[in-house]
């Protein structure tokens, strides 16, 4: 069996995932075989693996990391919120169905030997399990039968380390305020604690380092600067979620309520001059050069946000300015003439949709996962330079879209003027298709495209290595590799 350390936070957003992330590749780069782990994730935001097995972005994104492919023993619970008290259960990365709060509550315990089996199965393949918990270990009213914090830390026998977020204040009360909260045995869990997202001068924190092992007695193996790096993030809390930056080139991305799979459009952040911006309000969608409606969770209930937010007439007077529209998933559901929901797969009911593509949708009780690839077919309109172009990505939805229209890839989709929608995931990724339509917005504005980096892979390798780099060098790392040998002993 592997080693292990766990990743903890005072609260959500603390940077459980991307300090997770950094160990995994900080081993990668010291030879070690190493795999990311999360019991229980709550997130819109998911992954298809290569078997069709669905799973949360993050785990995702830290296999990345570790130079290894995602699979579902990484994630074995993945909670898909659906209304405000209820979410659809994936278990193994498959859907088991709908659950309310209360009754996932009342059921964790059942689901203990399915986690316990995916963490033996990934331990036994690698030297080092990376594991991140969820939320913060110290919420009293959720403790009992905790399967994602400490409950996950003994079931791996793991040695935990205890992360705050310094930028968002108060980080004495988050860790220390967090530590008084375990019990005993869960406090003899925790080794050590990181100080995460400082800005400014480290060695003004000295004193802080001091007080935070005196009063904590445990020690701080670092203090991990603000990190500008560009790595996916699965959080509804994310930063990027709320730049209002705008560049030359203005993306704007419909910030539904239940957006789903964000990471969808960082690619265009990685060209320089192209700002991606997240909306909420009609009236901050401003003079955009390319509008995209996100995949959700909910495709009825987003529709209906759609119209009584007046987003569904500003994307139609946006259509009629001549700028290019494109939804992906949810969003192409949204841009069509009907839904039905008649098996109450996300909600039930049917609703009008903003009938700028001629398809409709029927929600259907078995939910298609899976990797595919594909080109665009003859593509007409404002982005006619995507013709017969590559690309591949992942595929998650419960509907089914018949068109009558125009297809737009040789998989599905459909196009009609400057309208466009398809169900794949990940469908600018694709360094040509990605620098094409870049290419094309800065020609409609009459300048040259900005050279920059268009190669997906090749840019979050290097991010990955910028991430790691600068953990490294905050981490006591010596600290940190006899955490991990001695693990609980």
């Amino acid at each position: 069996m592997s080693k292990s350390i766990m990743i903890q936070g005072t609260m959500s957003n603390a940077g459980k995932s991307f300090f997770a992330a950094a160990l995994c590749r900080i081993f990668k780069q010291d030879g070690f075989s190493c795999a990311p782990f999360k019991s229980q994730n709550m997130a819109l935001n998911s992954y298809i693996t290569a078997d069709g097995s669905e799973i949360g972005r993050a785990q995702a994104m830290q296999a990345e990391a570790a130079g290894i492919l995602p699979i579902a023993d990484m994630n074995p619970i993945l909670l898909k919120p659906t209304t405000d008290i209820g979410s659809q259960v994936i278990l193994n990365g498959n859907v088991i169905g709908n659950m309310t709060a209360s009754d996932y509550f009342r059921s964790k315990t059942s689901l203990i030997p399915y986690i316990q089996d995916a963490y033996n199965r990934l331990s036994a393949k690698h030297d080092i399990i990376v594991i991140e918990g969820a939320g913060s270990p110290v919420e009293l009213n959720l403790k009992s039968d905790d399967i994602a914090n400490m409950g996950m830390a003994k079931i791996a026998k793991s040695p935990v380390l205890l992360i705050g977020d310094i930028d968002r204040g108060g980080i004495f009360p988050q860790l220390l305020g967090t530590l008084s909260l375990l019990e005993n045995d869960e406090i003899n869990m925790v080794k050590g604690l990181v100080v995460n997202k400082f800005r400014g001068d480290i060695e003004l924190f000295r004193d802080g380092t001091e007080i935070l092992e005196s009063r904590g007695r445990k020690p701080v193996l670092g203090v991990i600067p603000f990190i500008r790096c560009d790595i996916e993030d699965e959080d509804s809390l994310s930063d990027k979620l709320n730049s209002n930056l705008i560049g030359l080139i203005d993306i704007v991305v419909i910030r539904l309520p239940r957006m789903s799979n964000f990471t969808d459009f960082d690619v265009f952040s990685q060209y320089k001059d192209v700002s991606v911006r997240y909306v909420s309000k009609y009236n901050d969608i401003g003079d955009p050069d390319f509008i995209i409606i996100p995949g959700t969770k909910s495709s009825i209930a987003d529709m209906k946000w759609m119209r009584e937010s007046g987003m569904e007439i500003a994307i139609k007077r946006a259509v009629n300015n001549g700028i290019p529209i494109f939804g992906i998933c949810g969003g192409y559901q949204i841009l069509g003439e009907k839904i039905y929901d008649m098996y109450n797969s996300e909600g039930g009911g049917e609703i009008d949709g903003m009938g700028l593509l001629p398809c409709d949708t029927e929600f259907l009780q078995d939910k298609t996962t899976i990797q595919t690839a594909g080109k665009f077919s003859k593509v007409e309109g404002f982005f006619s330079c995507l013709s017969e172009v590559e690309f591949e990505g992942y595929e998650i939805h419960m509907g089914q879209t018949f068109s009558r229209g125009m297809e737009l890839t040789n998989i599905g989709g459909c196009q009609a003027g400057n309208v466009y929608g398809s169900y794949v995931h990940g469908i600018f990724d694709n360094s040509e298709v990605s620098r094409r339509i870049v290419k094309r917005l800065f020609q409609k504005k009459g300048l040259n495209m900005t050279e920059g980096e268009s190669d997906r892979k090749t840019y979050k390798e290097r991010q990955f290595d910028i991430l790691a780099d600068e953990v490294r060098k905050s981490l006591n790392m010596e600290l940190l590799y006899k955490i991990v040998e001695e693990g609980l002993s």
